[in-house]
């Protein structure tokens, strides 16, 4: 059976993203790009909009806070075409214009639920904040892994990530900081249905 990670790289409030911030808000460093290209091989399973923003950045459109791509920047993306991606969406058509890009027009939550059971590998989330939280709700996340970055962006920041989430107790299985500054937690889920305490027995 395949194991499924919900992976982001997070500003400290939980932002996916900041405007006029570069990839990495500008702060990777080589700890931690040097544990970025230990990491297993991975199927990358997304939505829509984080496949058209993806599939951008691999054609070359560069975001429009910066002029160029920096080089991590580059090889992060080079890394993810060669990589199996799973696409779900309803709107996008194919053939997808991405190399090695599966696009599932049914159910995320029973496609993944099949993919799990069936494969063997690691299956990884990249983005798609959605889709991410549908699968935490389903039960179907085994490991729950944030990147935290030492910038908190409260007036810039985009893409909360916690908004909607069910109740989640987390289990720690791993902690490391890179670099002196990036935090990593990564955690074992489970969706609770009421908070654990202070309710009647």
């Amino acid at each position: 059976m395949s194991e499924l990670l919900v992976d982001f790289i997070t500003s400290l409030d939980g932002c996916a993203s900041g405007e006029g911030w570069p990839g990495f808000w500008g702060l990777e460093g080589p700890e931690y790009l040097g544990w970025l290209g230990e990491q297993p091989k991975a199927t990358y399973l997304m939505g829509a909009n984080t496949y058209r923003l993806m599939s951008g950045f691999a054609a070359g459109e560069v975001p429009a806070s910066q002029d160029e791509f920096r080089p991590e920047e580059e090889a992060s993306v080079d890394e993810l075409t060669q990589a199996p991606k799973v696409v779900f969406s309803a709107s996008l058509e194919e053939p997808l214009s991405w190399a090695n890009s599966t696009l599932v027009r049914g159910d995320a939550v029973e496609a993944v639920r099949a993919l799990k059971s069936e494969g063997s590998g690691l299956l990884s989330t990249i983005g798609s904040l959605s889709l991410s939280r549908s699968l935490l709700r389903a039960g179907l996340v085994d490991r729950f892994r944030v990147v935290m970055f030492p910038v908190i962006t409260g007036a810039t920041g985009a893409e909360r990530i916690y908004d909607g989430y069910p109740d989640v107790a987390l289990e720690m299985i791993d902690h490391r900081t890179f670099d002196g500054r990036i935090q990593l937690v990564e955690y074992r889920p489970r969706v609770l249905e009421h908070p654990p305490l202070g309710v009647p027995g």
